[in-house]
């Protein structure tokens, strides 16, 4: 089984803190305020669906925030919620990583085998769930390809096409499978993906793969209006969610170029800097403002010399490619949209009398240099120690959906005026160290 272990020069930056459990007392005469909970659904992505680790499976799917949501508005007239599950004998879902080892500060990612899929081993479609669910999370989901006209989305996405029926297969998007549901009460949380996508892939866009480009900025004003009347048609409330700065994740501030440059001068003293191809196709020395992406650091090319003897990323003949670095041009386009696409989301939610929960500043203030000190506990942004981001460096831990749950939470009960009582996140882990 294939393992990737962290270069020494990222694992000096990770240091790990322990964390207080307070007692956490649920609130007296709760109530649902001005909101119904007898039927709550949550719309979304992977983040709603409880991916985590870079996978689907069980243990991140039953702490994924709309479960936890749905379990404290049980105590205020919320019915029974649904999730689409992975069986007990598939819980390893579409697989993930895990980490196996910390040795010297070093830690090693073992890759988990996914037991999800009905078509091993070509792993292309994971075992269907059938019946009625409420978390309508769907990992890769984004705006745009929610109203695909292709409808070829529905059977590309395997983590879709897993809740279609066969005859639903290739002939509905999501925009049409989420309406029908006689809910009472909705979050939406969509969006990430249509600007994650492009910077995950460092800004360059493939063709034939539309995860890979921006949203136009009009285009996801319009679509979301959509989701919004469609969810509301029947005078329901809600709450929407904006979208994090995704270039704030650990994935983008792991691999530092300082990180890189020090690495290269404990070997080469005569080191003097950190060459990048940007997406203009020119090359130059990286700054702080360079952001490098997780995944170089296993993929072992660094330093390593070229037919010419020039070594990787450290002489401008042999730059590190566009594609592991989103460049600092590219990160203000990035922001950029994130800002235009928020914009539109709070003034759509507004108009609606919707709640909304800011992620966008939550997440910011996890990835201050002080964090966030949520009941105690203080969460960062830092890869592996700062308990709030999993593995993969984007998504969340269970710890990560606690706070973002009570971040809705608390965002419901301001809008609406009950009282949802709040998640004790002490019962929730972090990354989970081996033993």
């Amino acid at each position: 089984m294939k393992k990737y272990i962290l270069n020494s020069f990222v694992a000096a930056a990770i240091l790990f803190t322990a964390a207080c459990k307070p007692e956490i007392e649920t609130p007296a005469g709760s109530s649902a305020g001005q909101a119904n909970f007898s039927k709550y659904i949550a719309v979304g992505n992977s983040l709603t669906s409880g991916f985590a680790d870079g996978g689907l499976y069980l243990e991140g799917q039953k702490v994924a925030y709309p479960n936890l949501i749905a379990a404290k508005m049980a105590s205020v007239g919320g019915g029974a919620f649904t999730s689409p599950f992975f069986t007990d004998a598939q819980a390893n879902g579409s697989g993930y990583i895990s980490l196996t080892a910390l040795v010297n500060g070093v830690p090693t990612l073992t890759p988990v085998l996914g037991n999800g899929w009905r078509n091993s081993p070509t792993n292309s479609r994971l075992f269907k769930y059938s019946g009625e669910i409420q978390n309508l999370g769907i990992p890769g989901m984004r705006v745009d390809l929610s109203f695909d006209p292709t409808l070829t989305f529905s059977a590309a996405n395997p983590y879709f096409e897993r809740l279609l029926t066969d005859a639903q297969v290739g002939k509905t998007n999501y925009f049409q499978y989420i309406q029908g549901r006689n809910h009472t009460f909705f979050s939406l949380w969509l969006g990430n993906n249509d600007v994650l996508g492009y910077a995950l892939n460092g800004a360059v866009t493939v063709t034939g793969d539309p995860t890979t480009v921006l949203t136009d900025k009009v285009t996801f004003s319009s679509l979301y209006a959509n989701f919004l009347n469609a969810l509301t048609a029947g005078g329901q409330k809600g709450i929407v969610a904006t979208i994090p700065d995704v270039t704030a994740v650990p994935y983008f501030h792991t691999v530092t170029v300082a990180a890189l440059l020090n690495a290269a001068k404990a070997i080469n003293p005569a080191a003097a800097a950190i060459y990048i191809q940007t997406g203009t196709g020119a090359v130059r020395p990286a700054t702080a403002e360079d952001l490098i992406r997780l995944p170089f650091q296993s993929e072992g090319i660094f330093g390593k010399p070229n037919g010419s003897g020039i070594p990787y990323g450290l002489h401008p003949l042999n730059p590190i490619e566009n594609k592991w670095v989103l460049d600092k041009d590219e990160v203000v386009k990035v922001k950029d949209y994130v800002n235009s696409y928020n914009s539109s989301i709070k003034s759509l939610a507004t108009s609606k009398g919707l709640a909304i929960a800011d992620t966008y500043a939550y997440f910011n203030q996890v990835a201050s240099t002080d964090g966030v000190n949520v009941q105690g506990i203080t969460l960062k942004a830092a890869f592996i120690s700062g308990g709030a981001f999993s593995l993969d460096g984007i998504h969340l831990t269970p710890r990560g959906n606690a706070v973002i749950a009570n971040v809705f939470i608390d965002a419901i009960n301001a809008k609406y005026g009950s009282t949802v009582p709040n998640i004790d996140i002490a019962q929730y882990r972090g990354v989970k160290f081996p033993n």
